[in-house]
């Protein structure tokens, strides 16, 4: 089997990726999920593996924001739209921001930790507090462990 990734311009790779989401979220998964109704951001960037045969397994957006912390404007990076096709997972495909309950143990085993304080991002009745996923961080320079952050957009 071979295996290809690419980090792709979202906008023009959506088609390629659009058939995993349907796939791993169909409506009716959707539907059940805490973050159900929640209006998510477009990703900048879209890393795809694509696994021979079957296309594109696994997808990662990613984010690149300026966000307020605490009331200071600060440059952030954010992972989102992590999914991998439910037949091949448990490859290390993918590797969050914010994260159901029950995967986080995976992410606090590779140095992600939760942020204590409070997220707003934008919806479309205006600004909200985000509590539908809860926000992990990793710090390559400084992460903002506690306060508040305003995402100054729609989450991911």
């Amino acid at each position: 089997m071979s295996i290809e990734i690419d980090v792709l311009n979202a906008d023009a790779s959506w088609p390629m990726a659009q058939p995993l989401f349907n796939a791993v979220w169909p409506p009716e998964v959707v539907e059940k999920l805490p973050w159900a109704g929640i209006v998510f951001a477009h990703a900048d960037l879209r890393v795809l593996v694509e696994a021979d045969p079957g296309g594109v397994v696994c997808h990662v957006g990613i984010y690149r924001r300026e966000v307020k912390w605490n009331g200071r404007k600060i440059r952030v990076g954010g992972i989102g739209g992590v999914l991998t096709r439910e037949d091949v997972r448990r490859r290390g495909y993918a590797t969050l921001l914010f994260c159901e309950p029950h995967n986080a143990p995976f992410y606090i085993g590779r140095g992600w930790k939760p942020f204590d304080g409070e997220i707003y991002a934008e919806q479309p009745e205006g600004r909200v507090r985000f509590e539908a996923i809860a926000p992990y961080v990793y710090s390559l320079k400084r992460a903002p462990l506690k306060g508040v952050i305003d995402l100054c957009g729609r989450p991911w």
